[in-house]
């Protein structure tokens, strides 16, 4: 299992002395965020310049504000920049930013991720990019256009023809298709003992049509670890980021994080955080997430309860651990963790 951490933006010169520093420490997969702020792509290309031996992926890359084309662009870029260290993390986002922020609609995200999928292979194996979807028509049709469209390959030569594409996803369909196209999965809230009930059919079913060349599929999950005694009160420190995605990501009758938590098993738990959420209550939607959800998704607590949290983890396919160290030492807890998994 691979070891990665979420690149937070800070002053340049700080950005570049932590990179150097968690790479030294044993980190193997840096990820750059993108939400409705800064672009993602810009800082990996900076990560690209002040690291040489972990891979830079994108967590995630929202698809609907880019065309496939510009995403296998932006890809082969930063693995050119990186000497082929790229990894192209995208995903549809949700509603609320895709159309409130970028203007765009928020339509079949499952069915637009395979066509991405194959026009960014198309473009970097220097093809000829020719798609005729239902959501993507590369050329664009004579109809639809000027008539001038052709179909043109890459003028660069990438690095490599085959970047790893990983997929946020959460739902059956959409988790299904990364287990039968894509090279990684991006869970997120991921709880290992209860993965399987959760994904384990949609994963399967995916698995049993993946083509071999692909490889078996990464899995890259997110988890706060603090490895001491007396530490377990840090787990409260994730009650408000989860409040706000239960509560606050998306609307009412549309929030994916709210239905993960339902799958999970706490559909009245869910409802009270959303409800107390939106009424502008923060405060009591913290308080309203359960203890046994904020326990499942992280690894806090004594070295040998962290290194059981460890297994289960590998146990429910985890291949890249993202670590969001919490408690005095955070590099420390990356070398101790290095160790264990060396």
């Amino acid at each position: 299992m691979q070891l990665g951490y979420g690149i937070r933006r800070e002053e340049p010169q700080r950005i570049a002395a932590r990179a150097r520093e968690l790479e030294a420490a044993g980190i193997d997969v840096f990820w750059v965020a993108e939400l409705y702020g800064m672009d993602g792509v810009s800082m990996m290309g900076f990560l690209a310049a002040v690291t040489e031996r972990a891979r830079i992926g994108s967590s995630i890359l929202p698809f609907y504000s880019r065309t496939p084309a510009l995403l296998a662009m932006s890809a082969a870029g930063v693995d050119q920049l990186s000497g082929g260290r790229a990894i192209l993390g995208i995903g549809s986002s949700g509603p609320q930013v895709i159309e409130g922020f970028h203007g765009v609609p928020f339509d079949a995200p499952v069915g637009r991720t395979g066509e991405i999928i194959d026009i960014c292979r198309q473009v970097w194996r220097r093809d000829e990019v020719v798609h005729d979807g239902r959501y993507y028509q590369v050329p664009l049709p004579a109809d639809r256009g000027t008539g001038l469209g052709k179909a043109l390959k890459m003028i660069d030569h990438p690095v490599r023809d085959r970047i790893p594409i990983f997929v946020a996803a959460l739902g059956p369909r959409n988790v299904e298709l990364v287990a039968r196209e894509a090279e990684g999965w991006i869970p997120i809230f991921f709880w290992p003992e209860r993965a399987e009930a959760v994904w384990g059919e949609h994963l399967a079913a995916g698995r049993a049509r993946r083509d071999g060349s692909l490889g078996p599929l990464d899995v890259a999950v997110s988890v706060s670890v603090g490895i001491g005694d007396g530490l377990e009160g840090l787990r409260e420190e994730a009650r408000p980021q989860l409040a706000f995605y239960l509560g606050g990501m998306g609307a009412r009758d549309r929030n994916f994080y709210n239905d993960l938590a339902v799958r999970y098993g706490f559909a009245t738990e869910a409802r009270e955080v959303q409800d107390r959420f939106l009424a502008g209550d923060r405060d009591g939607a913290a308080r309203a997430v359960p203890a046994a959800l904020v326990e499942g998704i992280s690894a806090i607590g004594p070295a040998g309860y962290v290194r059981e949290r460890l297994a289960a983890y590998q146990e429910a396919g985890v291949t890249i651990l993202n670590v969001r160290p919490v408690g005095p030492e955070p590099m420390r807890t990356i070398e101790t963790l290095r160790g264990w998994l060396d």
